[in-house]
């Protein structure tokens, strides 16, 4: 597929983001003219326009898009650091979650590629989920992912659909559990998992998914109208997934591997976090050839890595500085 960008303007708005960083970085390396939008875009380690601009200003998304032949709305806005909408934020979320999508289908003169969730499903569907199943969307965040997906798809545009990701970034830091609980073992804690931890999750690596968006952007009008599954197609329950990463950090530290213990659910646990979710990506696969190439060990240990050299003066992330 390589070339197949070659002289397309794309822009990524979120493009600093800690996907969006991914994806603007493949999209140059493939040979697409990149507009990176973002509140503070900083320097990108590859070419690229930058833009810095606040989205939610009026008239802000429509200049942000002019001339673009595919936008990347690859915002995201929940209020409480996670996945989960603050309470009592829905309204702020969906002024950007759902307000700068409608602005930018709206603005747009080509193609516009979503990046929605596999838990947009909701908590009724099959632990084996293939992109047919009707949506069931249980959280605020689903909904609004909902509702942004389908102005684009009325559009004709489409919607890659990610499950877990995880990995290194050059833009905002990976907020997610893989590296979260990486930076717990490297400060030395130990990894808790709700009950048994025996839910499966589909992970997928970031430079996987920035490939699938660079894919996509290659095949626009094969893709147009629909919801696209992403994922590896194969589960991981949690407590194997966390004592993978302990592992990782002892082979990779010398120390020993922490342990993995079991706690109750907190409060605010749903029903969709005690349900397996694994995403058959097939139908992407079979239109674009897409698939994911970084095994689940390899990528741990790579994000693992990563965090080890970010460290300040050798210290690991999150270790406790004293004196």
């Amino acid at each position: 597929m390589a070339g197949e960008l070659t002289g397309a303007l794309v822009a990524v708005l979120g493009g600093s983001g800690f996907v969006g960083s991914a994806v603007s970085a493949r999209l140059a390396a493939r040979g697409a003219r990149v507009r990176v939008v973002a509140r503070d875009p900083g320097v990108p380690p590859f070419p690229a326009e930058v833009v810095a601009a606040d989205l939610t200003e009026p008239g802000a998304v429509a200049a942000a898009v002019a001339g673009a032949d595919v936008v990347l709305p690859l915002v995201l806005f929940t209020g409480s650091g996670t996945w989960r909408v603050a309470d009592g934020g829905a309204a702020d979320a969906a002024r950007v979650n759902v307000g700068i999508v409608a602005e930018a289908v709206d603005a747009a003169r080509g193609t516009v590629v979503f990046a929605g969730s596999t838990s947009q499903v909701g908590p009724g569907a099959p632990e084996r989920i293939e992109g047919t199943e009707t949506d069931h969307p249980e959280s605020e965040y689903d909904r609004q992912k909902c509702a942004a997906e389908r102005l684009v798809l009325d559009a004709g545009g489409c919607s890659l659909r990610l499950p877990t990701v995880f990995g290194p970034s050059t833009g905002s830091p990976d907020r997610g559990v893989v590296t979260a609980m990486a930076r717990r073992a490297l400060s030395g804690e130990p990894l808790t998992v709700w009950g048994a931890g025996d839910v499966r999750r589909d992970l997928v690596f970031v430079e996987d998914v920035a490939e699938a968006f660079a894919a996509a952007v290659a095949h626009p009008d094969r893709l147009a109208g629909r919801a696209w599954l992403i994922g590896s197609g194969a589960g991981v329950e949690v407590r194997a997934l966390f004592e993978l990463v302990a592992a990782t950090v002892a082979e990779l530290t010398g120390r020993p591997a922490v342990p993995v213990r079991s706690v109750p659910p907190p409060p605010y646990a749903t029903a969709s976090d005690f349900r397996s979710l694994v995403a058959d990506p097939a139908g992407f696969t079979l239109v674009t050839g897409w698939r994911p190439r970084v095994p689940l060990a390899d990528a741990v240990a790579r994000t693992v890595s990563h965090l080890l050299r970010s460290s300040v003066d050798g210290v690991p992330p999150g270790t406790p500085k004293h004196g």
